[in-house]
């Protein structure tokens, strides 16, 4: 039985993707331990790991506001926590090093420990990975004025340190974290911006891994037994947004044939939307994959968890994008031809219940879906990212 030990963070859009597999790993016999803050122990041992609690100064999805809104307020957050952090990681693993490490993209100090363990590493994305020329068409653009900025050097100049203190003089900054020696892709290849250039023998795609992750069960009212249903969700993080909201119900209340579950997340007053008809659900969560494998359509954000189990599921979307990459895969599902890309500027109750029918009526996109979802499901999924690290593992 080999010890796997497996980094990530307080974040559902980084912990749910790994959850199955690291459930595989622990089905196959394997002893998974996995370091993690304390608000997703519980999901995260119900999957047979062991959680390693750790303390984070990330900021957490109650407060999005605190990632701000330049470049470096989103990355100088991860430094500072990785620093803090790999203090406990090294205590906590103490004598009972791993025979092998994966880490979720953000878990900065498991390629440091890694080395320091002389055990091999590998990277689970959740979303997508550099190809080639990446750097020199994303990465050094948007980095140049950082570069040159004061807190940008500083930044820098102590993650420079902190590398060299830990034994990784020999690593870039950058490289260690958009290069990694060796990365199983948690999501779809049709995802994949520029797929036809990543290096497959570094980037492997598995596609969704799907299992048992929903606790419960979601079933549509007898009423609705012959209605389309219609999923709308923004994720986790980026749900205060009254507005969008509103506005599909606005847009769907009362529409023959159609049966709507709306979820809304943590910090919006349910008051505040109206009244409510009666084909629409409201629920500050739900259990998206049970819903999805139900669903007709799926008005999502676009994260990369939203967007591959839409693949997974065969569902057509409207993306209506709110941050960070999910501009980008808005962009490549509309080019898959499976989803609408609507700004969210342009989200009103018309143009949203617009962009549903027609793509729910439109048998290209249909016959669309039902290949893309072919592709995902020849990927592999859960097994096969189990069985590439288990070929990793040392003999």
């Amino acid at each position: 039985m080999s010890h796997i030990a497996m980094f990530s963070i307080a974040a559902h859009g980084h912990v749910n993707p790994s959850l199955e597999v690291i459930r595989e790993l622990v089905a196959r016999g394997h002893r998974v331990t996995y370091a993690i803050p304390e608000s997703f122990a519980e999901k995260v041992a119900a999957t047979g790991a062991e959680p390693r609690v750790f303390g984070s100064v990330l900021p957490t999805a109650d407060e999005p506001e605190a990632w701000g809104t330049e470049l470096i307020e989103h990355i100088e957050p991860f430094l500072a926590d990785a620093i803090q952090a790999l203090p406990q990681h090294a205590a906590a693993y103490a004598g009972d090093e791993p025979d092998l490490v994966l880490w979720d993209i953000t878990a900065w100090p498991a390629p440091v420990l890694a080395r320091r363990w002389g055990v091999p590493a590998i990277q689970l994305s959740p979303n997508l990975v550099a190809w080639e020329g990446y750097e020199e068409e994303v990465a050094e653009p948007m980095y140049a004025e950082l570069k040159a900025s004061e807190r940008g050097q500083a930044y820098y100049a102590r993650f420079r340190a902190w590398l060299d203190a830990n034994g990784l003089a020999d690593t870039d900054p950058d490289r260690m974290l958009g290069r990694p020696d060796r990365c199983v892709v948690l999501i779809p290849r049709a995802l994949q911006p520029h797929a036809d250039r990543v290096d497959e023998t570094v980037y492997t795609f598995v596609g969704a891994c799907q299992g048992a992750r929903d606790e419960t069960e979601w079933r549509r009212p007898a009423a609705a037994a012959r209605d389309k249903v219609l999923l709308i969700s923004l994720g986790s993080t980026w749900t205060r947004e009254p507005d969008l909201y509103r506005a599909c119900v606005a847009a769907f209340g009362g529409l023959p044939g159609w049966h709507v579950v709306l979820q809304i997340g943590a910090h919006v007053d349910l008051a505040g939307l109206g009244e409510i008809p009666d084909n629409i659900e409201v629920h500050r969560w739900v259990p998206q994959l049970s819903i999805l494998r139900q669903a007709d359509a799926f008005i999502t954000h676009a994260g990369a968890g939203g967007s591959q189990e839409g693949l997974a599921c065969g569902v057509p979307m409207v993306a209506v994008p709110q941050a960070v990459d999910q501009f980008g895969n808005a962009d490549v599902l509309q080019s898959l031809g499976v989803a609408r890309h609507l700004p969210k500027e342009e989200a009103t109750a018309e143009a949203l219940r617009e962009a549903v029918l027609a793509l729910v009526s439109d048998p290209e996109v249909a016959k669309r879906c039902a290949e893309v979802r072919r592709q995902v499901e020849a990927e592999g999924g859960t097994r096969q990212a189990a069985d590439l690290i288990e070929a990793a593992l040392p003999a």
